[in-house]
């Protein structure tokens, strides 16, 4: 029996997009935390109100207390700090498919974005595989982390769905440089501290003290095989060492054949020209990468200068809002934040009439709208591949073509 009203006994039926698990009570639905479809597990209803015969909400959020009938796919927790055996305030967060292995944690990915497909995209569309980058256990690959100092001067990472700082003595999911910095920090000031391993292995160390002046983040090189990317040490790039070389032959793979000299080619929410280059690399000549961030924008500039790259700085949507009835469109490249690209850049996209859109994903939900925009708009989805960059986590990438 349940130990309190507030904890209730349930049968796991499924996954959630975000790394929660599906339940069901009287009607309404329960994300729990730290649970595998198929298991029946003890939960703990946290909604302040969760439990309560006048609750009147569709659904709740529960953390997993303990495990009644386990599933075969259940494994001790990879990171120890978030393994179930601890109260659920002082799990870990970062590693919310940690207690799953790994050939089950990529069964589920694909469920998950099987389903936003179907919900969102329309009928037809079959996700791939979700795809390894590497044959390790899934550890040891985190380039960046980020830890937190409170007021107490306790550093570490938050608790899962908290912002409350724990302690801990192991990052497993780090790389072996920042796992030991991370640990030997001591009496630092409350706010914010990043890690960043640079591809020679250097480990920057970027304070961000609530208060007082913030120093600047230094610029590293990132590498993919023979090219060399300079980047701010705080900003965007790839967190596995493997994903951006992932990306870069994915997007090569989709349009190998498809982009001709003659025309002009997009890199849209471009970073630093990761995927410029790829479009180089496959004989493009002509190519403008739009990128919001002026920092991120000066880096692709200089990054890509061997190629006559024309780095534009400004909001993807606002680009192509005044792009129309420009240049011969042949390609577009897009790498959207986890929001999405949106209805406006779809249709944004679509008014230029390229020949062929890679859309790289880091949100299966919205990849699955965006997708089905397209497809509203006259577009087919011809590939898709999917990544396994992020593991222990319920992150991956999406690689999708789309033709007309």
């Amino acid at each position: 029996m349940p130990s309190s009203a507030r904890d209730l006994d349930l049968d796991i039926t499924g996954i959630a997009h975000g790394g929660t698990f599906i339940a069901r009570h009287e009607g309404r639905v329960v994300f729990v935390s730290d649970a595998i479809p198929g298991e029946r597990v003890r939960v703990r209803i946290t909604d302040p109100a969760g439990g309560s015969a006048a609750d009147t909400r569709k659904f709740w959020r529960g953390e997993t207390v303990e495990v009644l009938d386990a599933s075969p796919h259940r494994r001790s927790h990879v990171w120890a700090e978030a393994d179930m055996t601890r109260d659920p305030a002082d799990r870990a967060g970062g590693a919310d498919l940690g207690h799953i292995n790994l050939d089950h944690q990529r069964t589920l990915k694909r469920q998950v974005l099987q389903e936003a497909l179907d919900k969102f995209a329309g009928p037809g569309l079959e996700a791939p595989a979700v795809t390894p980058v590497d044959d390790g256990d899934g550890t040891g690959w985190r380039t960046r982390i980020s830890l937190h100092v409170d007021d107490d001067g306790v550093v570490g990472p938050y608790a899962a769905r908290s912002h409350r700082v724990i302690p801990v003595s192991s990052y497993p999911l780090a790389r072996r440089r920042v796992r030991a910095e991370a640990l030997s920090i001591k009496n630092a000031k409350p706010g914010r501290i990043d890690l960043v391993e640079s591809a020679d292995g250097s480990v920057h160390v970027l304070r961000r003290p609530q208060k007082g002046k913030r120093p600047v983040a230094p610029v590293i090189r990132e590498k993919v095989g023979e090219r060399t990317f300079q980047v701010d040490a705080d900003g965007f790039w790839q967190v596995h060492p493997a994903a951006a070389a992932t990306l870069d032959s994915a997007v090569k793979r989709a349009l190998t054949g498809r982009v001709e000299a003659g025309s002009a080619h997009l890199d849209l929410y471009g970073g630093v020209g990761l995927f410029s280059a790829s479009l180089a690399d496959l004989g493009a000549t002509e190519i403008v990468t739009v990128e919001s961030s002026s920092r991120a924008t000066q880096h692709a500039a200089r990054n890509l200068e061997d190629f006559g790259v024309s780095a534009v700085t400004a909001r993807v949507d606002q680009y192509l809002a005044g792009a129309a009835g420009g240049a011969q469109i042949g390609t577009v490249v897009l790498d959207p934040p986890r929001a999405g690209a949106g209805r406006a850049v779809v249709e944004g996209i679509h008014a230029l009439s390229p020949e062929a859109i890679v859309y790289v994903a880091c949100d299966p939900v919205a990849l699955a709208r965006d997708l089905g925009t397209f497809r509203t708009l006259g577009w087919q989805t011809g590939s898709l591949e999917a990544f396994d960059l992020f593991p222990h986590s319920h992150h991956f990438e999406v690689v999708a073509l789309l033709t007309r």
